[in-house]
């Protein structure tokens, strides 16, 4: 007899598999690149790179308990999506996410692209020198790239327990491996390092000890400091694959920003401890950079060679936990009408959403051919950055709302059940959030471009265009075949 029960996703996700996603989606670039890079995108930060981080935590840590108390009452596949739609407004839902969506995809391919220099420098540091300068031709990083993206798409359709048998043990490794370079905080100083600097290029090099502290300056190194916390959310949007939602999806959300955050602070610590911050600096202007070429020059061989495998591996991990929370986005617009249908698809045996993945998988393909025409992979991070706060202001916009505009569904909260303390975090996140809105755009529409579209503003207000336009086109449409709109966006989706 044909099985004619609607297939649906399938609740196999623990605590476990869930705090990977969301701190496999925030290690990556952030703690291998941007603390060091940072030196030439926020010209003038110099030591005060680590107080920006600390500061770029508070507006995070008000978007993450947002989305973990709502994330108790509305355990659905593409959280963010569900949380506005039906605690906001169907339109800003939608606004919300596909910011959402948009951001990740490209950041999945600049993530793609930016791996590939780093499995260059192992091959150079283990002495295979061939296969270094081949990597080094623009079509085969591209090539690697697009490869690594669809290898994971196709992991991502095979299920949840093929997804977990890559995430769980490469998420272990990532963290052992990183790790050698919280101790080496402990064993070296910045003497050690100009000592083996002096003995290894014949160059001295003369700190500079302080400069003068700029606000302006600081609040726009947090502004881009915020994308390290970037990454929970993607635990949400696997809301309709988890165990016991209701309490997993909030523990989850904590554990990982509060994991990654203390990991985070303590690596980037650690390497400017090491580092002088003005030969950081230097480097920065002259050269992209990265947490292992900064400590190969103090570090013995091999301890540099697994410092730079573990940077891979932990940039090659954030791929499938970000495709997976893009592709759950689109199942859950499709699945409410606003996306084709198609989209809602569930492969019959392995009850994934296989067209969004292969949809989410082209879409990041886009990303790696633009990383290497634009020739910065900062302006596909700028566009998450923008793209992320503005979800996470309207997530704490939702929260502050949900209990006039859907009471039914606010009742069923579960995490931080007082309302006072609800609006707290709600209203305290509106503010930080908007504040570094401005600080991010304002530092985005000033800084100096050789065109229009190498600024993420203009880039993220047309694709906002076209997300109203995918909008008012099927809201229309739900419109004409008289569906009972009102209702549906008062209730949660069936499963």
């Amino acid at each position: 007899m044909t099985d004619t029960k609607p297939k649906k996703l399938s609740r196999q996700m623990g605590i476990l598999a869930l705090t990977a996603t969301g701190v496999c989606s925030m290690l990556g670039a952030s703690i291998n690149v941007v603390p060091f890079m940072i030196q030439r995108n926020v010209p003038g930060i110099g030591p005060y790179v680590l107080p920006a981080f600390a500061f770029a935590a508070i507006p995070a840590l008000f978007a993450a308990l947002a989305y973990g108390i709502l994330g108790s009452a509305m355990p659905r596949a593409g959280g963010s999506y569900i949380y506005a739609s039906r605690g906001l407004n169907p339109y800003l839902g939608f606004v919300a996410s596909f910011s959402q969506w948009f951001g990740l995809s490209i950041v999945i391919g600049v993530i793609a692209y930016v791996t590939v220099p780093f499995i260059r420098d192992v091959t150079l540091a283990l002495g295979w020198q061939g296969i270094s300068n081949s990597l080094e031709i623009g079509w085969i990083r591209v090539s690697i790239a697009l490869a690594l993206i669809w290898s994971f798409v196709a992991i991502n359709i095979k299920g949840v327990r093929s997804y977990e048998r890559i995430l769980l043990p490469m998420m272990f490794l990532m963290f052992a491996l990183g790790g050698i370079v919280i101790v080496s905080g402990l064993i070296y100083d910045s003497s050690d390092f100009l000592t083996a600097l002096q003995e290894k290029t014949g160059n001295t090099f003369e700190p500079i000890k302080s400069i003068a502290f700029d606000w302006r300056v600081f609040l726009s190194a947090a502004a881009l400091l915020f994308s390290s916390f970037i990454g929970f959310d993607s635990i949400a949007q696997a809301g309709g694959e988890a165990k016991n939602p209701t309490k997993a999806l909030p523990t989850a959300i904590l554990l990982a920003i509060f994991g990654v955050g203390l990991f985070y602070f303590l690596f980037a610590a650690s390497v400017y401890h090491i580092v002088p911050w003005s030969f950081v600096a230097q480097e920065a202007l002259e050269k992209d950079i990265s947490a292992p070429g900064l400590l190969s020059y103090v570090l013995p061989s091999g301890l540099g060679i697994a410092i730079l495998a573990g940077a891979a591996i932990a940039l090659i991990n954030d791929l499938p936990a970000m495709l997976l929370s893009v592709s759950r986005l689109m199942f859950a617009w499709a699945k409410d009408g606003i996306f084709p249908k198609a989209v809602s698809r569930i492969h019959p045996k392995n009850h994934t959403p296989h067209i969004a993945l292969l949809v989410a998988g082209g879409m990041a393909s886009i990303g790696v051919l633009g990383s290497h025409f634009a020739g910065d992979f900062f302006l596909g991070i700028d566009i998450m950055v923008t793209s992320m706060m503005v979800n996470f202001l309207l997530m704490c916009i939702t929260l502050v709302s949900i209990h006039s505009i859907n009471p039914n569904i606010a009742n069923g909260i579960s995490v931080i059940k007082n309302r006072n303390w609800q609006l707290c975090i709600g209203w305290l996140g509106i503010i930080s959030l908007t504040a570094f809105l401005i600080i991010h755009t304002y530092k985005d529409l000033t800084t100096s471009a050789s065109a229009w579209y190498f600024h993420s503003t203009p880039i993220w207000l047309i694709v906002m265009g076209l997300a109203s336009g995918i909008f008012a086109y099927n809201w229309g449409r739900l419109k004409k075949n008289k569906t009972d709109i009102a209702t549906r966006f008062l209730k949660l989706p069936e499963e």
